[in-house]
C-alpha cells in the first residue's frame, strides 16, 4: 500500500509539473484508471488524515487531489457504499477538516467539506442526514480549532441542496425535501453565527478573514431561504443585520456584505423600506468618502445595491420623499463617477429604466398626478441624461487611437447597448422638445466653430439611438446642424479619414439612414449626402452604414434622384464597386438601391441605359469566363482563374439583384417592361453556357449563377415559360454532376412554384423530382448521421419535394406515388437528425404531404371521380406509416427533442385524421386505427432500452391513442366547418396530445443515471 501511495504522490507531480506533454498524459490517464478502483477510497483518505511526506512531492497538490477523489467517488459511487465504509469514510473527513480547519489555504477545507456533506446526504437510510451531519459538527465545534470547518460545512452544505449540477443522481423530491429539512435548523445555525461574529474563531485567525467566512456562510443561507418565517420588523433588529451593517465598513468584507444585503432585497419585502431609511449611512458613511478616494470597489458595490433597492421597491421612490431623493442623487454620482471602465454606471441602467417606466405607467394611468411627478422626476432624469452622456463617450485611447480598425471596449459597447430602451424612456419624460435641445446644445449647436468630437459622437449615437420615437413624435429639428457635418467630413482627405474619425463617420451615416425622410428636404441636401456616403461606403469601417443610409435615401427620395447630377453620382457609386469589392450583401444593397432610382427615370431611353451600366460587369466577367479561349489559358494560371470565377459570380450577383427589383416592382406595377425583356434576352444565352460549361464545378459560381436564374424568372413571369424544358435540364444534370451543390434543388423549387401548375408540363416536373430522388446523394440518406454531413441538401430536397406537392396538378400528383414513397422514407430518416434545420425541413415536407392528402381526401367525390390521387394517399401511407411513425418517436429522444415537439404533434394529429377518414371505406383494408396502433406500438419497442422505464410502453400506447383520436376528431371538426384554414393544435384533444408529447420529449431527453 505504501508503494501505491508513492506512486499516485508521483503521478500528480507529474501531471503538474512535468514538463513534456506525454508524460503529462500519461500520468493523467493512470489517475483517472486509479480513480475507479477501490483502494482509491483508503488512499484518498489516509493522504488527508496521515502525515505522509514525499520529497520533493507538494504536500498540499497531493492532499487537494485526494480530497477532488473522494468528492467525485462519493457523488458518483457513495450510495452503493456499505454501512459500515460510509461510517468510517465520515469519521476520516471529520478527522481531515479538522486537521485543515486552519488552513491555508481554504481551497482544501473546502474540498475536503463538500465531500463530507455530499457523503452525508447519500446516508439517508440513516433517517435524516441533516440532523445526523448536525450532531456530527457539534462535536466538530467543541473540539479545538473546530469551528472553522463547522462553518465551512455549513456553507458549502445549502450551495450542494440549490445546484443542480452538483449532484445529478440526487432527484428533485430529494432536494426538496433536504432542503426543507436544512431550513428546519436555521435557528441553531443562525445562533452559531451570532456566536461566532460575536467571539470569532480565535487568535489564530485574523478578523477580516473570519468576517468573510461567516458572511459566505450567512449568503449561503439567505439564498436557501433561512429568514423567510422571520417577520420583517424582526428582522431589522437581528443581530446578524447589524453584522452585515458593520461589515460594511470593512473593506475586506465590504463586497460579501453587499451580496449579503442584495440578496435579502430580492427575497423579503420589508427590506428595501429599511434600507431605504438608512440612505444617509450609506451615503455618508460610505459613498462619499469613497468618491473622494476614488475607491471603484465601494462605488460599485453601493451602486448595485441602490439599484436593486429601486427596483424591488419602484412605489417607494416615486412618493419623492427625502430618502428617495437622496437615493437617486446617490446614484446619480456613482454613474458620474469616472471610473476606467464602464461596469459601474451600466449596473445602474436596470434601475433608472424601471423607474422612469413605472413613472410614465403612472403618468398614463393617472392624470391628476403627472404634474407632481414632473416636479420632482423631470430634473433627476435631465441630470442623468447629462451623466449619461457624458459616460457613453469613447476612452482617452479610444479618442487617440488612428489605427484602421478601431474598436469600441467592450465595457462601452455593452453599456450603449443596455443604454437603448432608458434613453427612449428618457425622452418620453423630458419631451421631444427639451429632449431635442438637450442634444443639439455644445458642440452641436454651433459645428463651424470648434468641436468636441468625443461629444459629437456621442449625441449621433443617442440620435440615431432615439431615431424612432423622434419620428414617430414628429417633432422635427434643425437638419442644418447634420447637413454641415456632412459638409465638414465631406472635406476631410482620406487620410484624415481613419481612428476615432471613422467612427464619427459611420455614427453620421447611421444617422443619415434613420433620419433621411427629412435630410431629403432639398436637392442641395441630396447631392452633399450621396457625396458623402459615396466616400464612406468604401471605407471599410463604415461601409456597412453608409449602404444601410444610401438605400434609406433612394427610398425616401427617389424622385429627387433622379436628377441628372444625382444619377452622375450613382454612376460614379457603381464604378466604385468594380475597385471596392464589398461583401455580397452590402452589395446587393447598393445595387439594389441604385436599380429603384435607375428604374423611377421617366426617360425610358436613359433608364435603358443606366440599367446597361449598372449590369455590365455581369456582361464583361461572365464573357470572358465563357470564352472557351480566356477560359482555357486562365485555367492554367490559378490566381488568374480564381479572380475571374470571382468577378464573374459578383456579376451574376449584380444581375440576380436587378432582376430581384423588378420582381418587387411587378408587385406592384402592372408588368414587365422592355426593359427587364431587353434584359432576359442577353442574360438566359450567358447563363445557359455557364451552366453547359466547366466553371460550374465551383460551388459558389453555381450559387451565384442559380440566384440569378430564381429571381430572373420571379420577375418575367410567362417570358420564361417556353425556356422550361432547357432549364430544368439544366438544373437537374447540373446537379446529377455535381452533388453537394444544393442550389440547383433551390432554384428547381422556385420554377416548379412559378410554373408547376401547367398540366403540359406535368411530365417535365415529374422526371425532374425522379432524377434529383434517384441520384446518388439523396438515396445516401440511410441514416440520421449522414443526413447531419449534409443539412443543406436535406433542406433543399425538403424544399422541391414540398414544392413539387403544394404546386403540381393532382393528376401529376397521382402519377408520382413511387417518388412520394422514396422521397418520404428518406424525410422519416432525415428528421431523426440532429442538425435542428434539416430535422425540421424532413418534417415540414412530411406535414406537407399528409396536410395536401388529407385535403383530396376531404373533397366531395363529385370533384373527383376517379379518386386515384386519393388512392395514391392512402397507398403511400399504408406503406410508409410505420416507418415514419418510429422516427417520429425517435425524434423525440435526446436534447434536441424539445425544438420537434410541435411539428411532431402536426405530424401525428394528421396521421390520426387520415386513419379517422379511412374508417367505413374501401380504404379500411390497408389503413386504420389498429394498424396505427400497431405502428406506434412497434416504434416505441425499437427505443433503446436505457431511456424507458419498465412497463412505460404498455401504459403510455392506451393514453395516447386516446389523444390521438381526439385530436383527429377536432382537426376534421375544425376543416369540414371551415371555420379555419388550418385544424392543427386546436381543440382540447390537440392540446392534450401536445402535452403528452412534450411531456414524453422532456422525461427522455438524456438517459437516466442507473450509478
Amino acid at each position: 500500500m505504501e508503494q501505491l501511495h508513492v506512486k499516485v504522490a508521483q503521478a500528480i507531480h507529474v501531471l503538474n509539473h512535468d514538463n513534456q506533454p506525454s508524460n503529462r498524459f500519461a500520468a493523467n490517464q493512470w489517475l483517472l484508471q486509479f480513480q475507479q478502483t477501490e483502494a482509491a477510497w483508503q488512499i484518498a483518505a489516509s493522504f488527508l488524515t496521515s502525515d505522509l511526506h514525499h520529497p520533493f512531492i507538494s504536500d498540499y497538490e497531493v492532499q487537494f487531489f485526494a480530497a477532488q477523489i473522494l468528492k467525485r467517488k462519493i457523488r458518483n459511487e457513495g450510495y452503493s457504499l456499505q454501512s459500515g465504509a460510509k461510517n468510517a469514510l465520515l469519521n476520516a473527513l471529520l478527522l481531515a477538516a479538522k486537521r485543515f480547519s486552519s488552513g491555508p489555504p481554504q481551497q482544501l477545507l473546502t474540498q475536503i467539506c463538500l465531500a463530507l456533506s455530499t457523503l452525508v446526504l447519500h446516508a439517508a437510510e440513516h433517517g435524516k442526514p441533516i440532523g445526523n451531519l448536525w450532531y456530527c459538527l457539534q462535536n466538530l465545534q467543541s473540539q479545538h480549532n473546530g469551528s472553522p470547518a463547522a462553518l465551512e460545512v455549513l456553507t458549502v452544505l445549502p450551495e450542494i441542496i440549490e445546484d443542480q449540477n452538483s449532484d445529478s443522481s440526487m432527484t428533485s423530491a430529494q432536494r426538496y425535501e433536504y432542503g426543507q429539512e436544512l431550513l428546519a435548523h436555521t435557528p441553531l445555525v443562525l445562533e452559531f453565527l451570532i456566536q461566532q461574529s460575536e467571539e470569532g474563531f480565535g487568535s489564530h485567525v485574523q478578523n477580516g478573514d473570519s468576517n468573510r467566512k461567516i458572511l459566505r456562510c450567512l449568503l449561503s443561507w439567505v439564498r436557501a431561504g433561512c429568514f423567510l418565517e422571520i417577520l420583517p420588523s424582526s428582522l431589522r433588529a437581528h443581530p446578524l443585520f447589524n453584522f452585515v451593517f458593520s461589515s460594511l465598513q470593512v473593506a475586506s468584507s465590504f463586497d460579501l456584505a453587499i451580496e449579503v444585503l442584495v440578496e435579502l432585497v430580492s427575497r423579503h419585502e420589508g427590506i428595501p423600506e429599511f434600507l431605504l431609511h438608512r440612505i444617509g449611512f450609506f451615503k455618508e458613511a460610505l459613498l462619499l468618502p469613497a468618491l473622494k478616494s476614488g475607491d471603484e470597489k465601494v462605488i460599485g458595490g453601493l451602486a448595485c445595491l441602490l439599484s436593486e433597492i429601486g427596483q424591488a421597491a419602484p412605489l417607494l421612490i416615486v412618493r419623492a420623499t427625502t430618502e428617495s431623493l437622496v437615493m437617486a442623487d446617490a446614484l446619480l454620482s456613482c454613474v458620474t463617477f469616472p471610473s476606467e471602465d464602464w461596469e459601474i454606471a451600466d449596473s445602474t441602467l436596470q434601475f433608472w429604466s424601471s423607474l422612469a417606466s413605472y413613472i410614465i405607467g403612472l403618468m398614463v394611468d393617472r392624470a391628476e398626478n403627472k404634474h407632481n411627478l414632473e416636479k420632482c422626476f423631470v430634473p433627476i432624469f435631465s441630470a442623468l441624461f447629462d451623466a449619461l452622456l457624458l459616460r457613453a463617450q469613447v476612452d482617452d485611447y479610444t479618442y487617440n487611437d488612428h489605427g484602421s480598425n478601431l474598436i469600441l471596449p467592450n465595457g462601452l459597447e455593452q453599456l450603449r447597448m443596455n443604454l437603448v430602451e432608458l434613453l427612449a424612456e428618457i425622452f418620453q419624460l423630458l419631451g421631444s422638445a427639451s429632449f431635442i435641445d438637450k442634444i443639439f446644445s455644445g458642440s452641436l449647436r454651433s459645428p463651424s466653430l470648434y468641436i468636441s468630437w468625443k461629444e459629437v459622437e456621442t449625441k449621433l449615437f443617442i440620435l440615431n439611438v432615439v431615431s424612432e420615437v423622434v419620428l414617430n413624435e414628429g417633432q422635427h429639428f434643425d437638419t442644418s446642424i447634420i447637413m454641415q457635418l456632412v459638409t465638414i467630413l465631406s472635406d476631410k482627405t482620406s487620410s484624415d479619414l481613419k481612428g476615432f474619425m471613422c467612427l464619427i463617420y459611420k455614427s453620421l451615416a447611421d444617422v443619415i439612414g434613420s433620419y433621411a425622410k427629412w435630410l431629403t428636404a432639398s436637392q442641395t441636401n441630396s447631392r452633399l449626402l450621396l457625396l458623402f456616403l459615396a466616400t464612406g461606403i468604401l471605407q471599410s469601417f463604415c461601409s456597412s452604414a453608409c449602404v444601410y443610409a444610401l438605400r434609406k435615401l433612394c427610398e425616401e427620395a427617389a424622385f429627387m434622384m433622379c436628377e441628372p447630377s444625382n444619377l452622375d453620382l450613382l454612376i460614379w457609386i457603381v464604378e466604385g464597386l468594380e475597385e471596392k469589392q464589398l461583401p455580397l450583401d452590402d452589395e446587393d444593397e447598393v445595387v439594389s438601391a441604385i436599380a429603384l432610382i435607375f428604374c423611377s427615370v421617366p426617360d425610358k431611353k436613359l433608364m435603358n441605359k443606366l440599367l446597361a451600366e449598372l449590369v455590365s460587369p455581369f456582361h464583361l466577367a461572365v464573357g470572358k469566363l465563357i470564352d472557351e479561349g480566356h477560359g482555357l489559358f486562365s485555367r492554367k494560371n490559378p490566381s488568374t482563374y480564381t479572380e475571374l470565377i470571382s468577378s464573374a459570380r459578383r456579376g451574376l450577383y449584380r444581375i440576380g439583384t436587378v432582376f430581384k427589383h423588378f420582381g418587387t416592382r411587378l408587385s406592384t406595377d402592372l408588368g414587365p417592361d422592355g426593359s427587364l425583356v431587353a434584359l432576359l434576352e442577353v442574360f438566359w444565352p450567358m447563363l445557359e453556357k455557364i451552366f453547359m460549361s466547366e466553371h460550374v464545378e465551383n460551388a459558389s459560381l453555381s450559387a451565384a449563377a442559380c440566384r440569378a436564374l430564381a429571381h430572373a424568372i420571379q420577375a418575367s413571369g410567362q417570358h420564361f415559360v417556353t425556356l422550361l424544358p432547357r432549364v430544368l435540364d439544366c438544373l437537374s444534370t447540373n446537379f446529377m454532376s455535381f452533388q453537394s451543390h444544393e442550389c440547383y434543388l433551390r432554384t428547381a423549387s422556385v420554377v416548379v412554384e412559378e410554373f408547376g401548375s401547367k398540366e403540359e408540363y406535368g411530365p417535365l416536373f415529374v422526371r425532374t423530382f425522379e432524377r434529383f430522388t434517384g441520384s446518388t446523394s439523396i438515396m445516401a440518406f440511410t441514416s440520421s448521421y449522414i443526413c447531419d454531413q449534409e443539412p443543406d441538401l436535406v433542406e433543399a430536397y425538403a424544399s422541391f419535394s414540398s414544392s413539387f406537392l403544394r404546386c403540381c396538378p393532382k393528376e401529376v400528383l397521382a402519377a408520382s406515388g413511387s417518388l412520394f414513397e422514396v422521397s418520404l422514407q428518406k424525410a422519416g430518416i432525415c428528421c431523426t437528425a440532429v442538425h435542428r434545420g434539416a430535422a425540421l425541413s424532413a418534417m415540414s415536407y412530411i406535414s406537407c404531404f399528409l396536410e395536401v392528402g388529407l385535403m383530396f381526401l376531404l373533397e366531395p367525390m363529385a370533384l373527383t371521380p376517379e379518386r386515384s390521387v386519393q388512392d395514391m394517399v392512402v397507398r403511400v401511407i399504408s406503406i410508409n406509416g410505420e416507418g415514419l411513425v418510429s422516427n417520429l418517436v425517435y425524434a423525440l429522444l435526446g436534447v434536441s427533442a424539445m425544438s420537434r415537439v410541435h411539428k411532431s404533434t402536426t405530424i401525428f394529429q394528421q396521421f390520426a385524421a387520415m386513419c379517422s377518414l379511412s374508417e367505413r371505406t374501401k380504404w379500411n383494408s390497408i389503413l386504420h386505427w389498429k394498424y396505427f396502433q400497431g405502428w406506434l406500438h412497434s416504434a416505441l419497442q425499437t427505443v433503446p432500452a436505457e431511456y424507458l422505464k419498465q412497463g412505460e410502453i404498455e401504459s403510455l400506447i392506451p393514453i395516447w391513442m386516446e389523444a390521438f383520436q381526439a385530436a383527429a376528431s377536432d382537426y376534421l371538426v375544425s376543416r369540414r366547418s371551415g371555420e379555419i384554414s388550418h385544424g392543427h393544435m386546436q381543440g382540447k384533444g390537440c392540446r392534450l396530445l401536445k402535452r403528452l408529447i412534450r411531456e414524453f420529449a422532456d422525461n427522455h431527453r438524456y438517459i437516466p443515471n442507473l450509478t
